[in-house]
């Protein structure tokens, strides 16, 4: 059974600049979990935390009781999946190959891939619509086939956690929705935690079952998308006006920008 991924007083500061003060939180699995909020506001950092990838200057990342710091690389490699925000590829690959990277983690040494690796690779390009990409080199990709690559690698390796930062940058609005149902899927149907940020408050509502709010440092809302992007936790986050109307298929929360023109329309799920 996936175990519960937590935070216990995790504080980060950079310089004297208070990133993530004394966060505590935790994260069940079976969810899509979305994290919100105003550039600066700590999300990559505490996705990083998270993933075990940044220590923090006091608190822990914990799996059910594990530390995740304290858990053997490997371990924690199989067990939680990251996908950074801005990840870099440094040689010219072939897109099976960087999915292959995937399976790291169960690598006896530095030999071929075993039957069972090809066949998660397999698994996790078609997941993702890249299939058709496996002989193409990462440099002759486009940057949203690029990133659906890049979500393959980090699901080949068959993780109980898929932590995704700002997965759905770059890709087009038919292969966002599609990364949406697949991380749903994930969740509701093979009982994995996912947890992913997003600026596209919009999409954090239709994939979402959770979605934490974070400004300044610390936890303005948490709750399912139409309990958590209330327009109060928007007015503190974002500094936007909301305001609800009625839509064809029911409300939906306008937005309305400094600059008085409206800025976004969101919809419930």
């Amino acid at each position: 059974m996936t175990a519960v991924l937590s935070a216990h007083d995790l504080s980060v500061r950079f310089g004297e600049r208070v990133v993530l003060d004394a966060l505590t939180l935790a994260l069940q699995p079976g969810q899509v979990t979305c994290i919100v909020g105003p550039n600066g506001a700590g999300k990559s950092t505490l996705m990083a935390c998270l993933a075990g990838l940044r220590r923090p200057g006091r608190g822990e990342a914990r799996l059910d009781t594990a530390a995740v710091l304290a858990m053997p690389a490997r371990e924690r490699a199989r067990r939680i999946g990251f996908l950074a925000q801005t990840p870099e590829v440094a040689w010219a690959v072939e897109a099976e190959v960087l999915v292959g990277l995937g399976r790291t983690p169960y690598a006896a040494g530095f030999g071929a891939l075993s039957e069972a690796d090809r066949a998660a690779v397999a698994r996790a390009m078609g997941m993702t619509d890249s299939a058709d990409l496996a002989r193409r080199t990462v440099d002759t990709l486009s940057g949203g086939e690029r990133g659906r690559v890049l979500i393959a690698r980090a699901l080949a390796g068959e993780p109980e956690w898929l932590l995704a930062d700002e997965p759905l940058a770059g890709l087009d609005p038919g292969h966002q929705i599609d990364a949406c149902d697949l991380f749903r899927r994930l969740a509701h149907e093979e009982g994995r935690g996912v947890v992913m940020t997003l600026h596209d408050l919009p999409m954090a509502f239709r994939v979402a079952d959770r979605v934490l709010v974070l400004a300044e440092g610390g936890l303005i809302a948490d709750g399912p998308p139409a309990q958590a992007l209330s327009p109060e936790a928007l007015r503190q986050a974002y500094g936007v006006e909301a305001r609800q109307v009625a839509g064809v298929h029911g409300p939906v929360l306008e937005l309305v920008g400094r600059s008085g023109t409206l800025g976004a329309v969101l919809w419930p799920r």
